[in-house]
């Protein structure tokens, strides 16, 4: 049975959006996109996306990483804001200033970085703000 209902048609379309750059494929500049990415080459640049990021073991990021989810095997050197959860493999190496709102790492992982965690960061303004002195 065939749906002709747009709705449905539009959920498929959007769930099948993946933007791929290669191995062996070098981008200087920025990058913006709604869908996935999967990053085997190199990005010189900032790259922002309202979907998942992944890094396959040959891939490299120079620069800045905004986005929801990010999955790494290969390299990054830059500024990373995530609202969701960074996910580092043991091949991963980061370095640099990583804010994420959940982290999973696997042992071997190189994790070289500031890190500020969105949920915690939350928490800890809400019970400093319970804590200060009134004032009359």
């Amino acid at each position: 049975m065939f749906s002709d209902n747009k709705k449905d048609k539009k959920m498929v379309e959007g769930t099948s959006s993946q933007n791929i750059i290669s191995q062996g494929t070098k981008i200087v500049g920025d990058i913006t996109g709604e869908g996935d990415f999967r990053i085997d080459g190199t990005v010189e640049g900032n790259v922002k996306t309202a979907g998942k990021v992944v890094v396959g073991k040959a891939g490299f990021i120079n620069g800045t990483l905004n986005g929801t989810d990010a999955y790494f095997e290969g390299r990054f050197s830059g500024k990373l804001n995530l609202t969701g959860t960074l996910t580092l493999k043991a091949s991963a190496s980061i370095e640099g200033e990583v804010i994420a709102g959940k982290l999973a790492v696997e042992p071997g992982a190189n994790f070289n970085v500031t890190c500020a965690m969105k949920g915690a960061v939350k928490e800890m303004n809400a019970s400093e703000k319970s804590r200060k002195p009134q004032t009359a």
